[in-house]
């Protein structure tokens, strides 16, 4: 019971740290794209539709490679009692390091300019 808690808490965590690490690139680089059209967009929502759109667009791709390689796959894994798809699972991850290595390669590039 406790380990369930646990790893939703750890899952709420990392999204949070993902998803403010995104805000950060995005100010860094000061994507600022509106249209007075459009709904006001905040840092968050736009890293938070960033961070679906990525694991989404991981998600497929790694169904596709699936397919190709004719791979058999469980249909679900279960971890600490919570059940999920072991693609979905990945792609979220991913989509979670994802501005994590884009923030190391940016500081990594910095040292060998600078």
């Amino acid at each position: 019971m406790w380990g369930k808690g646990i790893l939703i808490l750890l899952i709420l965590i990392s999204l949070y740290l993902s998803i403010r690490q995104r805000m950060v690139l995005r100010k860094k680089r000061k994507v600022f794209d509106q249209l007075p059209d459009e709904p006001i967009k905040t840092l968050f929502s736009e890293a938070l539709a960033q961070l679906v759109g990525v694991a989404g667009g991981i998600y497929l791709s790694l169904i596709m490679l699936v397919s190709f390689l004719g791979l058999d796959l469980p249909e679900k894994v279960t971890i600490a009692g919570i059940s999920m798809q072991p693609l979905a699972l990945l792609a979220l991850l991913l989509a979670i390091l994802q501005p994590l290595w884009m923030t190391l390669f940016d500081k990594l590039k910095d040292r060998k300019q600078g």
